[in-house]
C-alpha cells in the first residue's frame, strides 16, 4: 500500500465538471494498492496518517498531527502509484492490485479514516477520470509505504 500525502490548505476533486468533494485545511491522500496488499495494512496506515506530525506548532516546527489540528482528509484512488517505469517509455502496472479488490480496500480505508476521528473525510470516485485541485501547504509531500 502506498499513500502520497500532501499537507493542504484546500483541495477538491472534480468529476464530469462537478465538484464531488472539497476539503479545507488537512491532508490530500493519493492511495494505491499493490497485488499483495490486504486489509491487515489499513489499520497501521490509518494510524500513521492521522498521527503523523506534519502540521506546525506555535514555533513553526512540524510537531502536530491531523487529529491534533482537527484537519480534513481528501482520499483519491491512484493505481498509478504502482507504475513501473524502469524500462521503455510506457508505464507498466502489473504490480498494481486489480480494480475490484482495490476498490474494496479503498472503501475500507476511507471507513478506517472516518472511524479514527478525522473531522471530515472526502473522497474521489474509484475508476473515474478526476481533476484534483489543491493548494499544497509548505509544501509538504511524503510517500508512505506499508
Amino acid at each position: 500500500m502506498r499513500v502520497l500525502l500532501q499537507r493542504v490548505s484546500s483541495a477538491s476533486v472534480v468529476i464530469a465538471e462537478e465538484i464531488v468533494s472539497r476539503i479545507g485545511h488537512g491532508l490530500l491522500l493519493f492511495v494505491g494498492f499493490g497485488r499483495e496488499d490486504g486489509k491487515q495494512l489499513l489499520g497501521s496506515m490509518t494510524d500513521k496518517v492521522v498521527n503523523l506530525r506534519v502540521f506546525p506548532d506555535l514555533a513553526g516546527r512540524m510537531n502536530r498531527s491531523l487529529l491534533q489540528v482537527g484537519g480534513d482528509v481528501l482520499v483519491i484512488p491512484q493505481f498509478t502509484l504502482y507504475a513501473d517505469v524502469e524500462r521503455g517509455r510506457r508505464p507498466e502496472f502489473s504490480r498494481a492490485m486489480p480494480p475490484e479488490p482495490a476498490e474494496e480496500l479503498f472503501a475500507d480505508f476511507v471507513d478506517f479514516l472516518r472511524t479514527a476521528g478525522v473531522a471530515r473525510v472526502g473522497q474521489g470516485r474509484f475508476g473515474a477520470s478526476m481533476q484534483v485541485q489543491l493548494v499544497n501547504e509548505g509544501p509538504v509531500t511524503l510517500l508512505l509505504e506499508k
